[in-house]
Order: structure tokens, then C-alpha cells, then sequence
């Protein structure tokens, strides 16, 4: 019922507009199109971000303000014009339109040769439909035609489209038919600006990968047609110029290559009258949920003359975890991202205390230290010049939800989280349970994953092939050993082994290799690296409390081994390439062991473990089944293999 009231209204409305002259047309239709960049806030927000894509490198922001609205305008009085004209002869029509070079195609049917017509939302381009059977009638030609929602108006513009001679298949029905039309010598007009989705090809449009539909060049190769373009440009109120371009297919060109030609040319015909394209549609459109193109069937195709960095990026936040060793873990997901589509641009924003670990990921193009506390304040720096396209959050707070919503970055993935669901509007689910454990590492791959990564192949990457460092191949006769020490846990008691274990490992070890120990930790951590100081005397340098996280990292690269609970410091070893010699008790090695090979995990499985409790309830047994004689033989089984 609303669809037959709605085009009642449609053949009202058409009625009047042909009751009126085409000068008063343009004039109302500019008038309304500036009405509707007044009120529509969706639709200008989307055509603003639309020329800022196309032209932020040429033009200024007020110059792209004012497109917007000329845009409005002429994109109002165009849609008035071309009810009228529709419904006009075409002698009538071409007394408004000014047609140059379409002996182009002419010339082709004539020779015999079937025509791919290439066409675009600029001007007023149902024109084609009423002209194309007067200019080229003695051959059959054709549009493929998309449906239209409302089924009354769908019948009526088919109709009054078919009364010209013009043949409409629709794409739905399947393209055997236009195959045979085109075989038999004809032409067939295809609308090829627009987003093409999932079964696109991505491919660039003003210098930004696009998803477009390789139908007109699948054409064109099945039939050997010729392929050519044509557009309608605005010249004055109420006139308008019909062009067709020369024919630019190539022999042997691949069909991902003629559809990255096509967008070349529809981008040069847009240029000669931006204000004449639709950029009320989302050209760029970022796919839901894959927004990285690594699993699409017809990927990425990018022409010789473009390179990988001449792309305009696709940016993406991503929110890293305020603990270090969360935030190593989350590196493989990181390096999926990253590669997840050529033009992809990963942004850190992480706690300004563990900013440092993220310059060791070569994958990470920029990082945003984020102040203590205030939401603002993150929220301003968030608020980048060239905003983001999406935000990848790995922490479930409901803070980190917030900053990027009041950012206003319009793709926000992550977890369902804590109390944070409406404010995401891609949520990654949740393994099903009960399930297998699953390391957090694999968890982070997930968020990659739902967003279209290839994870099969993610793997801790290391700044540095230990292999090859200048002094990882040291004997123990040339100077002495250095192995790293680590027995704090921010976590609480529960993960810290015992300190005279730690001392006595110590002294086993330097009574057969000339070692250096150096101690690691923070503050906290202070009272334990005393303990283990006195123990061992002059046999170590206690730097616990005494190194920003920079300053660790440059001193664990040192390290040829560190021994370690599960910490922080634990895995930024492991992703630095130091083999790690960790001690489990409350925690599950399964869930948060360290990444990458070489390491040895100290673990005895007791009748409470993991409890994962932060301070142990009962006698510590699980810390206390590791004797400090097994952990000195792990440290010396490295050393035997490295040295």
C-alpha cells in the first residue's frame, strides 16, 4: 500500500515537473538541492568525506566545502530536469544537449564491432537511455539495469525506458543475454561507478582502493567488444553536453586491468565537472565485517604505473592493551592487519609508559602515546587531521570503547566487552564454551580475523635474528655470560617464585659459566631484588626499579637468556628474540606462555592450578614443586645449545 501511495506521489510530482519549463526546473532544483545540504547532515557528512577522499591533496577544506554544496545544488536541479526530459522526444531533448564525437561508436556498429558503453552518475545520465536508440538505431542496444525497491515505480520507468527501443536486463536475471546481444553486433550501457561490494574488484579511484565491478571488462573479453566512455556534463542552466570518449581498450589487457581503466577514465571525466558526480553515494565504502581485503575473490589488483605507497591510505586505530605483556601477545594480530591490504595505515594508541615496545614492530606506521586518566584528553588526540577509518580495540573496558566513539571514527571492532555494546558496531564474538584453552595470542588473531585478516600464517615477529646478532655467538672464554633475571610480577605474589630460588639458580650456574646477572623489575619489586642481591653479592647489577621501558629494552637485547616469571618483561624478551627460561605456577603457559621458539616453561601441574588468583590462598605449592636444580639445568641446556 505505501509502495502504490508513493508512486501515486512519483507520477504526481513527474506531472508537475512537465508541466514546467526546464529553465524553472533547474532554478526550483537548485533551490531544493540547497535545502537538502542544509538538513541532510547524513548525506552532506558522507559527501564531504566523499571529496576529501578524492581531492584533500588539491584542494583546500573551504574549496571542498563549497563543492559539497555546489554539488547539492546542481545534483537537485539535474534530477528535476531529467524527469521532464525523460519524458521528452529525443528532437526535443537535443535541442538542450550538445553531443561531441559520438561517430566514436557509431563507427564501431558500423564495422561490425559490439560496443561496451561505460557509463556514470554524472550530469543527467538517464539521458543515454532516451538518446542511444536515435543515435545508433540500427543496431540493438541495451542497459543493464538494476531494480528499483518500489515494483510500481520499477514497471514504470522499465516502460517508459523501453518505448525508445531501449532493451533492459536486469542483473539479477544473469548476463547470458547480454552476452548474445553483444555477439549479435549490438551495444550495451553499464553504469560502473558505483561500489560493487563483496564480488567487486579492488582497484584504485582517485588514488583510494575502491571495490568495482568487473562486469564491463568480463564483457568486453567474452564478445571482443570495443569499450568506450561517455558522460554528461552541465554546461548552463538547463544545457548539457554529451561526450564519448575514444575507444581505450587494449589487446591481450587482462579484465582487472581494463576495470582499473575504467576507473582511470571515469575519474578524468569527473575532474572535468566534480560538481556533476554523485557523491551522495559511498563509493568508498568500507566493507562489513572485512574491511581487510586479504580473503576476497577477486582481491587487489593495482596497474603498473601505481605503486603500493602512492595509495591514499585506509587508516586504522589500533587500541593496544594497557599491559605489556597483553600488548606483546597482541603483535601477530598487529602484523595480520598490517598485511591484511596494501594501503593500510596502522596507528598505536597505547599508554604512554609501554609506547616503547611498539617501535619494535616494524609493521606499525605511527604510535600515539596516550595520557593517564583523562578520557578527554585521550579523545583529543585521538581527533587526527585525517581521521581514521576504523579502530581494532583489544582491551574490553569500557573506556577504550568510549574514546574511539567520541572520536567519532566510524568503524569501531572489538570484543563485546564490559557494558561497551552499543557503542561498537562490529563486535567480534566470543570463543564458544566449554572450548580447548586458548592462548591470548590467538584471541587477538580473532578481532584480525572477523575483520578479514589472514592469520593462518601470523607468527611473533622478531626485530632482530638472534642468529646473527654481533653478540649472541660470545663464549663464555671471551667475556661473561649476561642472563637476564626477572623475579617480580606485577600481577600479584601468587606468580612470583621464591627469591632464594632465584639466588641459588644463580650460583649454580656461575659455578660452571662466568656470568653477569642482571636484575629486572620495577619499584615494587625493589624489596625481592635486594634479597637476591645480598644472596649473590658481587655476581650481579640490580637494576630493579631503575630503567624506563626503553631503557629495558635496550638492555634485554644484551641478554643472551632471562630467566623469569610470568611477566611483562617475559614476553618483551621473547619479542626481542631472547630465549626465556619462564617459571609458571598460578598462570596457564597455555594461555600466556611466551611466543616464539627456544623458550623453556617451568611448570608442576598441581591439584589447584592454574588458580589464576593473585595471591596464593593456601601454601604456595605450585611455585615452591619447582626446584631451583631444574631451573639451572634449563638455564644451562640454553646456554649449551646457543654458545
Amino acid at each position: 500500500m505505501l509502495d502504490f501511495v508513493a508512486y501515486l506521489l512519483y507520477r504526481a510530482g513527474s506531472a508537475i515537473a512537465g508541466a514546467l519549463p526546464l529553465q524553472v526546473l533547474f532554478a526550483v532544483g537548485q533551490i531544493l538541492g540547497s535545502g537538502v545540504w542544509l538538513v541532510s547532515g547524513k548525506y552532506r557528512r558522507l559527501a564531504e568525506r566523499n571529496v576529501a577522499i578524492a581531492f584533500a591533496n588539491e584542494k583546500s577544506p573551504s574549496e571542498l566545502r563549497r563543492l559539497v554544496r555546489r554539488h547539492f545544488q546542481r545534483l537537485g536541479a539535474n534530477l528535476l530536469c531529467g524527469v521532464k526530459l525523460c519524458t521528452m522526444p529525443p528532437e526535443k531533448i537535443l535541442r538542450h544537449v550538445e553531443v561531441e564525437n559520438v561517430e566514436s561508436m557509431a563507427s564501431r556498429f558500423r564495422a561490425g564491432v559490439p560496443v561496451v558503453l561505460i557509463l556514470s552518475h554524472l550530469g543527467i545520465w538517464e539521458l543515454f537511455a532516451q538518446l542511444m536508440p536515435k543515435f545508433v538505431g540500427f543496431v540493438r542496444n541495451a542497459s543493464v539495469y538494476q531494480g528499483l525497491g518500489n515494483r510500481f515505480i520499477d514497471e514504470h520507468v522499465r516502460r517508459t525506458r523501453s518505448q525508445t527501443g531501449l532493451e533492459l536486463f536486469d542483473r539479477h536475471d544473469g548476463f547470458e543475454p547480454v552476452i548474445e546481444l553483444l555477439r549479435s553486433g549490438g551495444g550495451v550501457g553499464v553504469l560502473s561507478d558505483q561500489h560493487a561490494g563483496d564480488q567487486g574488484l579492488w582497484t584504485p579511484f582517485f588514488g583510494r582502493l575502491a571495490s568495482t565491478s568487473p562486469l564491463p571488462g568480463l564483457l568486453a573479453k567474452r564478445t571482443r567488444a570495443a569499450v568506450i566512455a561517455a558522460a554528461v556534463y552541465t554546461t548552463a542552466p538547463a544545457r548539457w553536453r554529451m561526450v564519448f570518449t575514444e575507444r581505450f581498450d587494449q589487446a591481450g589487457a587482462s579484465i582487472a586491468d581494463l576495470t582499473s581503466k575504467i576507473n582511470k577514465v571515469i575519474e578524468q571525466q569527473i575532474r572535468v565537472a566534480p560538481e556533476d558526480w554523485f557523491w551522495v553515494h559511498n563509493r568508498w565504502k568500507t566493507p562489513q565485517p572485512n574491511f581487510l581485503l586479504a580473503r576476497y575473490k577477486r582481491g587487489v589488483y593495482l596497474p603498473s604505473e601505481v605503486s603500493v605507497h602512492e595509495l591514499k591510505p585506509f587508516r586504522i586505530l589500533v587500541r593496544s592493551s594497557n599491559w605489556l605483556g597483553d600488548a606483546v601477545m597482541s603483535v601477530p594480530a598487529v602484523r595480520a592487519i598490517k598485511n591484511g591490504r596494501p594501503d593500510v595505515q596502522v596507528t598505536i594508541a597505547v599508554p604512554a609508559n609501554i609506547a616503547p615496545m611498539w617501535k619494535l614492530v616494524p609493521e606499525v606506521d605511527a604510535i600515539i602515546p596516550l595520557p593517564n586518566g583523562s578520557l578527554l584528553s585521550a579523545v583529543a588526540l585521538l581527533q587526527q587531521p585525517s581521521p581514521f577509518d576504523a579502530a581494532i580495540l583489544f582491551p574490553n573496558s569500557l573506556r577504550v570503547a568510549l574514546e574511539s566513539w567520541l572520536s567519532g571514527i566510524p568503524r569501531r571492532v572489538g570484543y563485546r566487552g564490559h557494558w561497551r555494546r552499543w557503542l561498537l558496531n562490529q563486535t567480534v564474538p566470543d570463543p564458544q564454551k566449554p572450548g580447548p584453552l586458548e592462548h591470548h595470542s590467538l584471541r587477538f588473531l580473532r578481532i584480525a580475523r572477523e575483520c578479514g585478516a589472514e592469520t593462518s600464517n601470523s607468527e611473533l615477529p622478531t626485530p632482530m635474528d638472534r642468529e646473527q646478532a654481533p653478540n649472541f655467538q660470545i663464549t663464555v672464554a671471551d667475556q661473561p655470560l649476561k642472563i637476564g633475571l626477572c623475579p617480580g610480577a606485577e600481577y600479584g605474589p601468587a606468580k612470583r617464585w621464591l627469591p632464594e630460588r632465584f639466588a641459588e639458580v644463580a650460583a649454580k650456574v656461575s659455578a660452571q659459566s662466568t656470568v653477569r646477572w642482571i636484575l629486572f623489575g620495577t619499584n615494587n619489586d625493589a624489596a625481592i631484588g635486594d634479597q637476591i642481591t645480598a644472596a649473590m653479592r658481587d655476581h650481579c647489577v640490580n637494576r630493579i626499579g631503575q630503567t624506563r621501558l626503553d631503557q629495558l629494552i635496550d638492555e634485554l637485547r644484551d641478554c643472551h637468556i632471562l630467566l623469569t616469571n610470568d611477566t611483562g618483561t617475559m614476553h618483551l624478551a621473547a619479542l626481542l628474540g631472547v630465549p626465556v627460561v619462564a617459571i609458571f605456577g598460578s598462570t596457564e603457559p597455555r594461555l600466556t606462555g611466551p611466543l616464539g621458539n627456544g623458550h623453556i616453561i617451568l611448570r608442576h601441574h598441581v591439584e589447584c592450578s592454574p588458580c589464576l588468583l593473585r595471591e596464593c590462598p593456601i601454601d604456595f605449592r605450585c611455585m615452591k614443586a619447582v626446584s631451583a636444580q631444574e631451573a639451572a639445568d634449563a638455564v644451562r641446556s640454553i646456554v649449551a645449545e646457543k654458545l
